[in-house]
């Protein structure tokens, strides 16, 4: 069942309504009783990412009634779920608010993210911004691209410079084993800018448009944040796998990944934070 120009066409804008309808109504305005946890206290999920999900599900559901689809706080309530992922055919997989710390908090930094596989490999990325209705997309056989909400589109081109003292780079310091923050710490220190924005969509954005040299992630490679910026990124001109070097696959469920402007600078970043593969 090919995703056709016409489906992702609606898919983005199954995910617009759900921002209008869902999360930006609730931005500012959580109440308390709006906010809870999962798996710790910086784990949260609000009332604005549970009734997104529901709303894109259902709309996805009628749009592709063969697809597998699953979203994060789905997952979280039955996590077996998450096994459907890697095999299906088709399977759209949703982060309804990405950055919910940053939502939860009044921060203006937060998306949507949903990515299309088949068989675990991604197929289509739309990393949304709701706060400025812009977005950037991209399929297997189209270039990332990003769109405004008036509909003028630009191509991106991702960063190439493997130079570390003006290299900007995401790594989520806190997602690391304690027993290796410190190592990563010092890793850190010559970069120009070394941080985490707490958003994986955002992160993918910045690379995808050359404004980041590279993205790792933590060592548990959930789908929903990062099937989709692996394609955006790769299809804007940049190397995205796991960092010990075997390709991207939807269905995984630990290790580390890396997208990275170039291949030269894959390798320069692998090189210096290889020491998260031991032990």
């Amino acid at each position: 069942m090919p995703l056709t120009t016409s489906d992702q066409q609606a898919l983005i804008e199954i995910v617009r309504a759900a921002a209008r309808d869902c999360i930006l109504p609730r931005f500012r305005r959580l109440a308390v009783a709006d906010v809870s946890t999962k798996s710790g206290p910086t784990d949260l999920v609000t009332l604005a990412d549970t009734e997104a999900e529901a709303q894109i599900t259902a709309a996805v559901r009628a749009l592709l009634p063969g697809a597998v689809v699953v979203g994060e706080e789905a997952i979280a309530a039955t996590p077996a779920l998450r096994n459907t992922i890697g095999t299906a055919d088709l399977a759209v997989i949703i982060d309804p608010v990405d950055g919910t710390w940053n939502f939860a908090k009044g921060l203006p930094l937060f998306g949507v993210i949903l990515a299309v596989t088949e068989r675990g490999q991604p197929v289509f990325g739309l990393l949304y911004d709701p706060v400025m209705d812009d977005w950037i997309t991209a399929a297997s056989d189209t270039p990332a691209m990003r769109v405004m909400a008036e509909g003028t589109s630009h191509r991106l081109h991702t960063a190439t410079d493997t130079r570390f003292g003006p290299m900007a780079g995401y790594i989520p310091l806190g997602l690391m084993p304690r027993a290796k923050r410190g190592a990563v710490a010092a890793a850190m220190a010559d970069l120009g800018r070394a941080t985490s924005l707490r958003c994986s969509c955002h992160e993918y954005r910045m690379v995808a448009q050359g404004h980041a040299g590279f993205a790792l992630s933590g060592p548990v490679p959930h789908a929903w944040d990062h099937a989709a910026g692996v394609l955006c990124v790769e299809r804007a001109g940049g190397v995205a796998r796991m960092l010990d070097g075997s390709p991207y696959h939807a269905g995984l469920t630990r290790g580390h990944v890396l997208a990275a402007g170039s291949e030269a600078v894959w390798e320069a970043v692998a090189a210096r934070f290889g020491f998260l593969l031991a032990g």
